[in-house]
């Protein structure tokens, strides 16, 4: 790319992410998400906006119909991405990767990687995507020596058993925008808190796989179904547990 075209780059994304607003603390509801239906596909956008550690942040989800045409692949210059199917079965590609994936796998993808997604489940293959862009830039050589971009089967990682349920360890690492990264899966069996309500520097999300999920947020009470996702700002104090007495489980994930 010559250098004029580089800065004209630049200047797009520095005006665009001017003019969004920080992401603030709440809960979303998927029943409550806007549709986009496209071809093979539908959208429902999430969030977007900014903020503590990223210039820009934002959630979607897409839903590929039974033998959709792949897209071609793509990659991303400054954004890097996190993945994780809502339902289907996805055959992902990342740089030289490729994994069949199904229901709970994640992936994550840093900035330059080629990628490309393709249902060849028996229905319909819905994920969330996740991308950010860090403001202290993209560092490769961290996200080298962490392992670079992951595609983790979910059938591949085992729960834990605790005193409330079980729990499933995802990854807790260095990426190519954080400092560290952080995600797992709690499941609760009955109802109550899952622990004491505290506060950190990270920001962090609650995505709600299935039951019903509460969670206070700077003395906000929200509650939540399967779906459905929370976000607690950096430095909020917040809370989670289980609203109702059957199980719940979600994953949790934070960075900073």
């Amino acid at each position: 790319m010559k250098p004029i075209a580089i800065l004209l780059f630049q200047l797009i994304a520095m005006t665009a992410t001017a003019q969004l607003k920080p992401i603030t603390s709440g809960v979303y509801h998927w029943n409550e998400l806007p549709v986009k239906k496209e071809a093979q596909r539908e959208m429902r956008t999430i969030m977007e906006g900014t903020t503590n550690e990223f210039s820009y942040f934002e959630v979607h989800a897409t839903t590929q119909e039974k033998g959709a045409t792949p897209k071609p692949p793509h990659a991303q210059t400054d954004i890097e991405e996190l993945m994780i199917i809502k339902e289907g079965k996805m055959k992902a590609t990342i740089g030289s990767k490729t994994s069949v994936l199904g229901t709970g796998s994640v992936l994550l993808i840093p900035p330059g990687e080629m990628q490309a997604f393709e249902n060849v489940g028996d229905g319909p293959l819905t994920y969330y995507v996740f991308q950010f862009r860090s403001r202290n830039g993209v560092d490769m050589e961290r996200s080298n020596k962490a392992g670079s971009s992951l595609l983790l089967n979910a059938d591949s990682l085992a729960f834990k058993e605790s005193a409330k349920g079980s729990g499933k360890k995802y990854f807790d690492r260095p990426t190519a925008t954080c400092s560290n990264y952080e995600m797992h899966i709690t499941q609760l069996n009955h109802q109550g808190p899952s622990h004491a309500p505290h506060q950190h520097v990270d920001t962090e999300i609650i995505l709600v796989i299935d039951g019903e999920v509460e969670m206070t947020i700077d003395g906000q009470h929200y509650k939540a179904s399967a779906g459905d996702l929370f976000i607690a700002e950096s430095g909020k104090m917040h809370g989670v547990g289980n609203a109702a007495e059957k199980s719940c489980s979600y994953f949790a994930f934070k960075w900073r």
